[in-house]
């Protein structure tokens, strides 16, 4: 699986670019590592190509613009082309890796091809095949590839995303993943809502915005023409897909009131009570190496969290009386304990695992996950000693760590598992449930997100970050599980305050 890098090859002067760093960027964290002075040369060599034309011109979306993006004409101009098609590839944060690249049809197909050429990332086409006398050529995905592959879309624009939409729905039909997208010019006009509603994240070289400034700053549209875009955009700034566009429909978050409801796990329906009395959808991974460590730790942010995930098996002094002083603090701080224990055996071993050895998990632990590579015998098993306890269970469907297999099929089998035995199975571990093609039936399952910090990126062994905005509003989680963001801070209980407002301001803002 591919990690984005940073290629800032270029046709402009080499001092225009400085290599990857936290220079200031132009207008969103994900851009490339490019600044302002670099951008505008580059929409200014756009426009010396006539990348930008003014007139009147119906769009694919059906409506009547001034302004028409004829990006086909990079094809003539071969260093531009290289260059924007290796900005495209730096748009996309270390925490999305792909495998595969997916040009829609046609004009972005050059800028897929270039980019896969630039880092041997091998590439998919969508091609209209005949299919017989009579009938229609009908589109099909060409290359070699399989399920459960990422795929990176490659775009030259975006208005509706209904072309980015048309591309991804028949590839995750095939089994592909498909979570992010690459476009030169966002039109400001929907698009990268309508592809968040689909499960989509766009990622944006410029806005039509930011190239009508620089346009008018260097005389070459008049201040009145941009004017006059400037009103088509705010008149325009919600273009509906056209219809018989295969979207994939927007459904509303529910409450979490009114989930609790819904839920047959009490476990479950416990912590969606936890978060609505506590406003807080924020979980502490508390992976520190001593009781008094973490115990200390839970005091300080128990105020804050609806979740303590602990590795107790990484504790150096565990003893039997531990469990009962966790408990005593979680009962204080009103919070649920979750031993991320990730159980991966046989029923019968799993299930003496849960209940017995030095640690009995059982005794103190509200939650536990597991891995289904073992088959749904590992869900009876822990359901076995969990259930009458009144516990419950978290499937691993998704993993937050570069190159992890979890994903495709195995997320398929963790939501069948988890219907199945509704009564333990109280949600999962998810990395972008927005994207899945196998969702669950009922909103009553909860979805907990790990790898995530304030600022995206990722560590030396491989952990994802995203942030907590992404995690809710983009990828479709409810439980952001932050670590070395709020236990390596100076002051964790103040970290863990800062998190559970963004968190939550980010739930409050998913539910409109």
């Amino acid at each position: 699986m591919v990690r984005p890098q940073c290629h800032c090859t270029l046709l402009l002067s080499c001092s225009s670019l400085p290599a990857c760093s936290s220079s200031s960027l132009l207008h969103h964290p994900s851009h490339p590592s490019m600044d302002a002075a670099a951008m505008e040369s580059l929409i200014l060599e756009l426009h010396a190509v006539e990348a930008y034309k003014f007139g009147t011109f119906v769009l694919k979306s059906g409506i009547t613009s001034p302004i028409y993006l004829d990006l086909r004409v990079l094809v003539s101009h071969p260093r531009l082309l290289s260059a924007v098609a290796n900005l495209l590839g730096s748009l996309v944060p270390a925490t999305s890796p792909y495998d595969l690249l997916c040009g829609v049809p046609y004009t972005a197909l050059p800028f897929a091809s270039v980019l896969s050429v630039a880092r041997s990332v091998p590439m998919i086409l969508r091609r209209y095949h005949e299919t017989g006398a009579g009938t229609a050529p009908a589109m099909r995905t060409q290359g070699s590839f399989r399920a459960g592959d990422t795929v990176l879309i490659v775009e030259d624009l975006v208005t509706s995303g209904a072309s980015v939409i048309e591309t991804v729905a028949p590839l995750r039909a095939e089994g592909l993943l498909v979570a992010d997208a690459v476009v030169v010019v966002d039109r400001e006009q929907g698009g990268r809502e309508n592809l968040a509603a689909n499960g989509v994240t766009l990622h944006s070289l410029m806005t039509l915005t930011e190239v009508l400034a620089v346009l008018v700053r260097h005389g070459k549209v008049t201040e009145e023409k941009a004017a006059e875009v400037k009103r088509f955009l705010d008149a325009n700034r919600t273009v509906a897909v056209p219809p018989g566009t295969p979207v994939k429909p927007k459904v509303a978050r529910m409450p979490l009131a009114e989930r609790a409801r819904l839920a047959v796990n009490p476990m479950g329906r416990r912590l969606f009570e936890v978060m609505e009395a506590k406003q807080s959808n924020l979980c502490v991974a508390a992976d520190v190496q001593t009781r008094k460590e973490l115990l200390e730790l839970a005091k300080k942010v128990g105020p804050e969290i609806c979740m303590l995930k602990t590795h107790v098996n990484i504790l150096s002094d565990f003893t039997p009386d531990f469990g009962g002083k966790l408990r005593s603090v979680a009962e204080e701080h009103n919070f649920l304990i979750f031993e991320d224990r990730k159980f991966a055996d046989i029923g019968n071993t799993v299930t003496m695992q849960y209940e017995g050895g030095i640690f009995r998990i059982s005794d103190w632990a509200d939650i536990v996950n597991a891995h289904v590579v073992p088959g749904p015998g590992i869900v009876d098993g822990i359901k076995l000693k969990g259930l009458p306890k009144g516990r419950g269970l978290l499937l691993l469907a998704e993993m937050s760590s570069a190159g992890n297999l979890a994903q495709g099929d195995y997320t398929a089998a963790a939501v069948k598992f988890a219907e199945q035995h509704s009564d333990f199975v109280m949600g999962f571990i998810s990395v972008n449930p927005a994207s899945w093609l196998a969702t669950p039936s009922s909103p009553a399952f909860i979805h907990a997100t790990p790898g995530v910090q304030t600022v995206a990126g990722g560590d030396a062994l491989g952990q994802q970050y995203n942030t907590p905005c992404s995690v809710i509003n983009e990828r479709g989680s409810d439980i952001i599980i932050v670590g070395r963001g709020i236990i390596k801070a100076s002051n964790p209980a103040e970290a863990a305050r800062e998190y559970r407002i963004k968190g939550w301001q980010a739930y409050q803002t998913s539910l409109s």
